[in-house]
């Protein structure tokens, strides 16, 4: 069995909790640019991952600070995933990925890095986008600057 080491992630994980506030709820409040918001709806946003695994990889978070999936009001879940589906289209069009990983890390112990707020994860993936960076040197490699991927994908959102 081949194995992908993000051993940076553990960097992530455990400073999760080092910001004054909940990231998400930050972010929701916050400035788009700084905060690296793509897009915003009437219950749920659209956000970079600060610590991607891939150029693109984005989260939807619900607006309201949740801490658990079931807890979600049906206007909120339909939301994340109406957004997770036009992110995708954005992405589509920006990068054009052969594929997709969506999916929900609830909870630490399923590497969460942050518990509290619950929030959705979609990275975009490329026939062999993994390479030797990552695994022998501890360094990720990221072809564009963050801000400049969230201008990309804000401009593409479908309207």
């Amino acid at each position: 069995m081949e194995r992908l080491w993000a051993p940076w992630r553990m960097e992530y994980i455990k400073s999760a909790d080092d910001e004054n506030g909940c990231v998400f709820c930050l972010a929701a409040a916050g400035d788009d640019a700084a905060r690296l918001v793509v897009h915003r709806g009437l219950h749920a946003f659209v956000l970079l991952n600060k610590f991607p695994y891939a150029s693109g990889h984005f989260m939807v978070a619900p607006i309201r600070h949740v801490g658990e999936y079931g807890e979600l009001s049906d206007d909120e879940a339909l939301e994340l995933h109406r957004l997770a589906s036009a992110g995708m289209g954005a992405l589509a069009q920006v990068y054009a990925p052969q594929g997709y990983n969506v999916g929900w890390n609830l909870g630490r112990i399923a590497g969460a890095g942050v518990v509290d707020h619950v929030h959705q994860h979609v990275v975009p993936r490329w026939a062999g986008d993994t390479n030797f960076m990552p695994v022998l040197a501890d360094v990720k490699v990221l072809p564009e600057y963050l801000k400049e991927t969230r201008q990309k994908l804000a401009d593409a959102w479908p309207v």
